[in-house]
């Protein structure tokens, strides 16, 4: 039996590569145990061990190397796995998705008794974006985020927060876009799911068509012998909310949420703010141990300690047990949506801690690199490999042809499944998503926007995009026979504005544009993009600043760029400049 050394905590990918299987094959061990976790989320020895033996390895602890400087005085705090001696029940966490005009924020107010949408409510439990909810002797926490995009974006940085997802879908007007995308985000987080089938009270209310369309989407109700639970209910009478609480807590037993309340506090931030009076304000759910005031703690890279904090009523609060969401004052900056925060045992140990995770992330610690089409052929061999795809098409009738396309690929090694499939560009919450379902993005006629390529380069997501249908298919083709040669990819350069019409004797019109992001380079490709759309796409004929040719102009600086035989742009029009690289596989 092999034998390897392993950290008293590591993440998902690095143990994959220990144990010489693919950070998949981790990923599902670790659901028998309960426990989904990304493939950048940490393991604890212990938890490491327990795995070994499923893939025929020995486990030894590795002994820690002698170091100074910042980092050596900077030990992560101990999260050893908690004793079962120790584990008690906490409350679950609940978070409501669902279509924008279907109910979520009415459901939400006839659960927590409040009038939030109708403004007549305190605005703290709006603002902390998550409440506590008794019922029946029970607690539960319900997590109100401004939809699934939040809840992805939390899922793809490895923060596993939520034990049931409740989807809410109005009786009369079914499934809508919005609705598959919530469906799509919570298959991805593998959170388990409830419907309520809201607006009961109307008259074409028509529940057995929700359940039917349901069905098409492979989410059988109990009714019709599956595993789905549906709760008819209004949100505007009160009518099913009683029975959809009592599901909610019976799905939740099922996972027997518990946690060590004794420990020092950890959980994840759910929302965070600027206070002009109070400074950076996050809302943070306690997930395990308890949170006290004067508690030293870091935040991602960031260390504070709790000056203030406040549950979900505004009630100043001097301890926060598992599952309890409270407001936090007292850090120096403001944290992301899903980042960590762990109590250390000082504060001399929280910035030297913080000071540890600055260094990593900036450092000599290379970024998580998520797997790419071009990875798909090393993922181990006698294995079955999945390959998850986001897609995307300028028009319904390209998307159709495409996902034929795709479904058609027949191989006994390679699972191919789609994750999430719509019309449009390429946003941020696409690849929020394919980061958390560790997808990739693929693109047809559409190319992702600004923001959706800032995710995308932080989260390390592959995103392709084509113009031909059998190019896509030839790459996957490659990728599925291990024979993924280098190819070419447009890689984000620059954007600039067309500010003015410039006529130049012999050539026509150049446009006169500021650089507003990055660089504009001579020969590059150039999209014209008017009010969002695209209308032209072509190469850069000439750069000019002023009356000299150059190779290329920066951001903040004015230029003329000859589009060629395009004339027919606009002031107004935005320039997304991009240039070709070669990409090895």
């Amino acid at each position: 039996m092999k034998q390897v050394a392993l950290p008293a905590r590591l993440t998902v990918k690095e143990l994959g590569l220990a144990f010489g299987v693919a950070p998949a094959e981790v990923s599902k061990a670790l659901l028998q145990l309960r426990i989904l976790a990304s493939i950048n989320q940490n393991v604890e020895f212990d938890t490491a061990r327990l795995l070994a033996e499923q893939f025929g390895v020995e486990v030894v602890r590795e002994q820690p190397a002698a170091v100074t400087g910042v980092a050596a005085a900077a030990p992560a705090p101990d999260r050893s796995p908690e004793s079962t001696a120790a584990l008690r029940p906490r409350p679950p966490v609940v978070t409501v998705l669902g279509h924008v005009d279907h109910g979520k924020t009415s459901l939400l107010d006839a659960i927590r008794h409040t009038d939030v949408a109708a403004g007549e409510a305190g605005g703290i439990t709006q603002r902390i974006g998550a409440t506590t909810v008794e019922w029946e002797g029970r607690t539960l926490t319900v997590i109100d985020t401004p939809g699934h995009e939040a809840f992805t974006a939390m899922r793809a940085r490895g923060a596993n927060v939520t034990d049931v997802a409740v989807l809410v879908v109005a009786a009369n007007d079914g499934i809508m876009p919005q609705t598959d995308e919530a469906i799509q985000h919570a298959r991805a987080a593998g959170v388990p799911l409830i419907v309520a089938i809201n607006k009961m009270d109307l008259e074409d209310a028509n529940p057995d068509r929700v359940k039917q369309q349901l069905t098409e989407r492979q989410l059988v109700v109990e009714e019709y012998g599956g595993d789905v639970v549906a709760v008819p209910v209004s949100a505007r009478t009160g009518m099913g909310i009683p029975h959809l609480l009592e599901m909610i807590l019976l799905v939740a037993d099922l996972h027997e949420p518990r946690a060590d309340p004794d420990r020092p506090a950890a959980g994840t931030v759910i929302d965070a703010h600027l206070d002009r009076g109070r400074g950076p304000l996050a809302t943070v759910l306690v997930q395990s141990g308890t949170l006290r005031l004067q508690d030293h703690l870091v935040v991602g890279a960031v260390a504070g300690r709790v000056r203030a904090m406040v549950d979900d009523h505004g009630r100043p609060q001097r301890a926060a047990g598992p599952s309890m969401p409270v407001e936090v004052a007292g850090l120096p900056a403001i944290p992301r949506a899903g980042d960590r925060f762990e109590v250390m045992a000082n504060e001399r140990a929280a910035r030297a801690r913080a000071e540890a995770l600055r260094l990593a992330e900036g450092g000599s610690a290379a970024p998580v690199r998520r797997a790419g089409l071009a990875d798909l052929s090393r993922q181990g061999q006698g294995t079955v490999r999945d390959l998850d795809l986001v897609v995307k098409a300028d028009t319904h009738g390209a998307l159709e042809a495409l996902r034929g396309v795709l479904l058609r690929f027949s191989d006994p090694a390679v699972r191919l499944g789609i994750v999430l499939e719509g019309v449009g560009p390429i946003t941020e919450d696409d690849v929020n998503l394919a980061a958390a379902a560790q997808a990739i993005v693929v693109g047809f006629n559409v190319r992702p926007d600004a923001p959706a390529r800032q995710v995308a380069d932080r989260e390390r997501v592959d995103v392709r995009t084509y113009d031909v249908v059998y190019h896509l298919t030839e790459d996957i083709e490659r990728a599925i026979r291990g024979l993924h040669e280098p190819t070419f990819e447009e890689i984000f350069s620059g954007r600039a504005e067309v500010r003015a019409r410039i006529r130049v004797p012999k050539t026509g019109f150049v446009a006169g544009s500021h650089v507003v992001l990055g660089k504009v380079v001579r020969d590059a490709v150039v999209t014209v993009r008017r009010d969002g759309r695209e209308i032209h796409r072509g190469r850069i004929a000439s750069l000019r600043r002023f009356k000299d040719d150059v190779r290329e102009v920066s951001e903040g600086y004015d230029c003329g760029i000859d589009l060629g035989d395009y004339q027919d742009f606009e002031v107004g029009d935005v320039l997304e400049v991009s240039v070709v690289q070669q990409r090895n596989a």
